[in-house]
């Protein structure tokens, strides 16, 4: 772990999304060398599912040796922004940094993305960090060491990182692109750069989309706060880098990244939009024995790809019960193609559960599309779904939540001999 250094004691950062996750872990590495910290966060109440409200980070800024100002933001209403930074600038004096991490993602693809959605990421990811900048930047420009830093990806335009998730991209790419302008309007004066993470961070919104046991594939938010504690601390013309934790870390000399791990000596999941992933992912996960849902299968077990589809749902049906279903309550429809091309389905909605070739008996809530052979290595455990969708192997339609769940399921395949 990094140690503080004491270069933003007394410095104010107005970071977006701040009351939980990176953001916060950004806060509180600040917090510790007695900086002024704005949470600007929508969350004022606790919410059923997310940890954490402003007014919590608030409590831990305080208890890290900083000064907190908690504020109800929502970086889509231009009036809540410029009021939040009206009362830093009245409370501190000020603004020396602004962290843009507020972001929304949804990870499907074009015609399954309602419109909602798009607007969501859109108004929060593009628009939120851009008007935030320029509601800011007046401040910032009466600083001594004035920073911006998005956490946002490098602009890497192969077409894999657009394919499933057109909107998602566009939405985090505009973020980057603030980077690559305002740094240039602003050379000389701020110092404007972006950071992002070289493996999946442990996150709420990973916990979400990843399932149960996804964090020991990840980082914890201390590696990205580390990175941004380093960049912050550089002067206004270091300005124009899109920057990766890992080589921010290491360009300082630090070799041994085992103390970020979620849980140590587990392989990590590559984060998005690093060309070191996803066409190669899933084997290099493979090869590196990343989760048992990874490893080759032992001798004994024939791989599922070798027979029919029907031996799987021989398998599914066996182990689908009335506690499955009542814990699942959904219905899928898989759209295999390849050398067992077919419809099949699987109602875990009523009753004990059933599964067969055809249509399902009423309209599916979740429609997967994948070959027959990776139909049966995820339900084996050869194949992660989270992997198997990164790299486009799998496609999602429907609820992404009953997606999620299925892979409890297929945990307790990986454990049945197909």
């Amino acid at each position: 772990m990094l140690q503080n250094t004491g270069k933003l004691a007394g410095c104010t950062l107005f970071i977006t999304g701040a009351s939980r996750g990176i953001g916060k872990a950004i806060a509180l590495k600040a917090a510790r060398d007695g900086a002024n910290i704005v949470i600007a966060a929508k969350t004022a109440e606790p919410h059923p599912k997310l940890p954490g409200t402003i007014f919590t980070a608030a409590e831990e800024v305080e208890a890290a040796g900083g000064k907190a100002l908690p504020c109800v933001v929502d970086i889509r209403d231009e009036q809540q922004i410029g009021a939040a930074v009206q009362k830093a600038v009245d409370t501190f004096g000020g603004i020396d940094i602004l962290v843009n991490n507020a972001s929304a993602i949804n990870l499907t693809g074009t015609l399954e993305t309602p419109m909602k959605k798009v607007d969501l990421m859109l108004g929060i990811n593009l628009r939120g960090t851009y008007l935030t900048s320029k509601l800011v930047i007046p401040h910032l420009l009466k600083s001594r060491s004035p920073h911006i830093l998005n956490l946002s990806p490098p602009l890497n335009l192969n077409p894999i990182w657009f394919k499933n998730h057109t909107a998602y991209t566009m939405a985090k790419y505009g973020m980057s692109m603030c980077v690559l302008g305002m740094a240039e309007e602003f050379r000389g004066q701020i110092a404007v750069n972006a950071l992002w993470p070289k493996t999946a961070i442990q996150t709420a919104a990973m916990d979400m989309l990843g399932g149960d046991g996804i964090g020991k594939q990840c980082r914890t938010a201390d590696i990205i706060a580390d990175a941004a504690y380093l960049i912050l601390s550089k002067p206004k013309d270091y300005t124009g880098h899109f920057l990766v934790d890992e080589d921010v870390l290491r360009a300082q000399g630090m070799q041994d990244f085992e103390p970020y791990a979620v849980q140590p000596g587990h392989p990590l999941l590559p984060d998005f939009f690093l060309d070191d992933a996803p066409e190669q992912l899933a084997e290099q996960m493979e090869q590196h024995g990343a989760t048992p849902a990874f490893k080759p299968p032992s001798s004994s077990a024939a791989p599922p790809s070798a027979g029919p589809v029907e031996s799987t749902f021989d398998v599914i049906r066996a182990v689908i019960n009335e506690d499955v279903v009542k814990s699942t309550q959904g219905i899928y429809r898989f759209d295999l193609s390849g050398e067992h091309a077919g419809v099949w389905f699987l109602d875990l909605k009523s009753g004990s559960g059933t599964a067969g070739k055809g249509e399902p008996p009423v309209k599916a809530d979740v429609v997967m599309t994948m070959t027959s052979s990776d139909f049966g290595k995820m339900f084996s455990g050869k194949l992660k779904p989270t992997l198997a969708f990164m790299s486009g192997k799998l496609r999602i339609k429907g609820d992404m939540t009953l997606a999620i769940k299925l892979e409890k399921l297929m945990g307790r395949m990986s454990k049945a001999k197909l």
